[in-house]
């Protein structure tokens, strides 16, 4: 059975903020981001989603009245490490009653399946009122590990709790952290970004957790023309890194988002201490 090269950690291609989350212990995918906002209540309408220019405060802004969620549309992307195609990664938002249910999927390709095959299934559930994730169910299968893992926000009681099952040796654990307050994902993360504004020059700081929380903050850096196989854009680059937790100074994720009202995420970058991904849009299904 072939191994990676000394010095090389596994990586799974669902996401690149997966990324620099798999610097931190394996309670998930990866992540860039993290921590408070308190969730509205039910009959309260949201307040419009701000842009900060300087300090941004660290919450996650519900979207404005009547945001069109990017409901039915398939991202597909091509994964590419050190020039290589490695995979292929696919994000999908549709309505779910009451909530909103982004699928994401990872798929290892080429000389990197024989080395280190991924096969991974994502599933989040957020409340679209708040972009507040509610649910998230992972089952990765990453080399020989397979695991199905189950993580649920309680925001009530201030609590998350993480379920996990290695599938090969039926090993179980559970694991409760404490929740500060309203949260996004590491996949739900990419499409709260894609609702704000993304003025140039505005940040944005918002917790992320698979379980656990960390601090994440964005800026909107410059605008770029973009070419990636799905056609040319005129984007903004958005750069984020950790700024709290294991995760602060260990990596960093860009991503390009068209310059419209779709702020498509055309192409994203993920640099972490073994190398660099690369994903760029393949197509966009609907």
């Amino acid at each position: 059975m072939c191994r990676l090269p000394q010095g090389l950690k596994p990586v799974s291609f669902a996401s690149p903020l997966q990324g620099i989350r798999g610097l931190l212990p394996p309670v998930g995918l990866l992540c860039v981001v993290v921590l408070i906002a308190a969730r509205l209540p039910a009959q309260q309408a949201p307040p419009s989603a701000t842009t900060t220019i300087g300090p941004a405060p660290v919450e996650i802004a519900p979207p404005r009245r009547n945001y069109p969620f990017p409901d039915g549309r398939t991202y597909v992307y091509s994964v590419e490490w050190h020039l290589i195609t490695a995979g292929t990664a696919v994000m999908k938002m549709e309505a779910a009653g009451n909530e909103r249910k982004v699928s994401a999927s990872a798929e290892s390709s080429g000389a990197v399946n024989v080395i280190f095959p991924v096969h991974d299934r994502f599933e989040s559930r957020f409340d679209p009122r708040t972009f507040c994730s509610l649910s998230i169910i992972k089952h990765s299968e990453e080399g020989s590990h397979k695991r199905e893992t189950q993580i649920h926000f309680d925001y009530a009681h201030k609590k998350s709790t993480l379920d996990e099952k290695n599938l090969k040796t039926g090993e179980t654990k559970h694991v409760e952290n404490d929740l500060a307050g309203c949260s996004t994902d590491v996949i739900t993360g990419f499409y709260y970004l894609q609702s704000l504004p993304l003025q140039l020059g505005a940040s944005y700081e918002f917790p992320i957790s698979d379980g656990k929380t960390t601090i994440v903050r964005a800026s909107v850096d410059k605008r770029e023309q973009i070419k990636v196989p799905a056609g040319t854009f005129p984007a903004v680059l958005v750069t984020a890194e950790a700024t709290s937790g294991s995760l602060r100074s260990k990596g960093k994720v860009w991503v390009w988002y068209s310059d419209d009202s779709n702020h498509t995420p055309v192409q994203m970058r993920a640099k972490l201490g073994w190398g660099t991904l690369l994903f760029r849009l393949q197509r966009v299904e609907k």
